[in-house]
């Protein structure tokens, strides 16, 4: 719409987001905000597509926990699951039409699909076996890993050339260069440790907030895929292993994410909200403040890794724009993705 930048390389920088560890919609617009503008145009992009979802979901777990069992309120958000189906599933099939256009990506999509949804395959494990394909295939049969044109082209002609198009030269500011790298590793750990030896100093340890933040670093940076291979292992965590929240709880968190402006693992701020305030609801005359800090606590350390990941990552990245040994396994890996989404709205729907 505001032809900020070509579809392809959009296309390009979504693939390698879906390469990295945590959220993958949060570190895609950092991407386009440091491509556009520099290192601070990606801090405030990052930033401001955040903040609003936290602020907004503080406000409905709090509703969640405090009404949630009125039948008109309890209503609405039994309401909001099937929408938040539809809305993965068409997702699904938006994303597919972009990306899935020959038979080869199909069967791809499809394999992924039955790998996560019958065989319980881990997403790692599919992204990998995926890149490999698409490494495979970029050699032996690269006319069928080759970026889809066709979408551009027309995008192109209907509303002109992008800010930055398909063959505009990487700014200077997204070359490589080993001080910048540096600067941006050592300004991120900062802002990672300070935060982190305060809760430890302040709770202690093995308390409830620096168990938030370990739990969602590590969850950060050990979740390859994006939001839909987050999710799982919140789930797991959050219910299985602390026990911050029941199953039902982490559905219904799942749901608000979905419905919320912003990215769909704004949940963890949900998971963050009801950890702080049920544990602190017995004896304490304003759980609500506990719980916005460890919704807070759960937002830093999640999308933290993500600024890191861009800033240091992006300028690499750029250097292989339209290379096909690198474009192949980040197209296979686009079409595996498809697969997930759907299986992603099945999950939402027998739930």
């Amino acid at each position: 719409k505001r032809r900020w930048i070509s579809e392809r390389r959009f296309l390009h920088a979504l693939n390698y987001c879906m390469l990295l560890p945590g959220p993958e919609a949060q570190q895609l617009v950092t991407y386009i905000g440091w491509l556009m503008h520099r290192t601070w145009g990606g801090i405030l992009a990052g930033t401001l597509f955040v903040l609003p979802s936290l602020f907004i979901l503080i406000g409905l777990s709090w509703v969640y926990l405090a009404y949630g069992q009125v039948p008109w309120i309890a209503a609405i958000f039994f309401g909001i699951k099937p929408a938040v189906t539809a809305i993965v599933l068409h997702a699904a099939v938006r994303i597919g039409k972009r990306t899935l256009h020959n038979q080869t990506l199909r069967i791809i999509a499809l394999c992924s699909f039955l790998a996560i949804f019958l065989l319980n395959l881990a997403f790692p494990l599919i992204v990998l076996c995926a890149a490999l394909i698409g490494m495979w295939g970029g050699k032996r049969y690269p006319q069928y890993f080759q970026q889809s044109t066709a979408h551009s082209e027309k995008s192109g002609s209907d509303h002109g050339p992008a800010m930055i198009d398909d063959h505009t030269p990487s700014p200077e500011h997204a070359r490589f260069s080993r001080k910048r790298m540096l600067r941006h590793s050592a300004t991120v750990l900062t802002l990672w440790i300070i935060p982190f030896a305060a809760l430890v100093s302040l709770f202690g340890w093995k308390t409830l907030y620096p168990q938030i933040a370990w739990f969602f670093t590590k969850a950060a940076f050990l979740t390859f895929g994006g939001a839909y291979a987050v999710l799982p292992y919140v789930y797991q965590g959050a219910v299985d292993q602390f026990h911050w929240l029941s199953a039902g709880q982490m559905m219904d968190g799942l749901a608000l994410g979905e419905t919320t402006p912003g990215p769909l693992i704004m949940v963890v701020a949900f998971v963050g909200y009801l950890a702080g305030h049920i544990q602190h609801l017995i004896g304490n005359s304003s759980p609500f403040w506990f719980g916005a800090l460890g919704a807070c606590i759960a937002t830093w350390f999640t999308f933290l890794p993500s600024f890191f990941l861009v800033l240091v990552g992006g300028p690499i990245i750029e250097s292989t724009h339209g290379k096909l040994s690198f474009t192949a396994p980040l197209t296979a890996i686009s079409a595996a993705v498809v697969g997930v989404i759907a299986n992603l709205g099945l999950f939402f729907a027998y739930h």
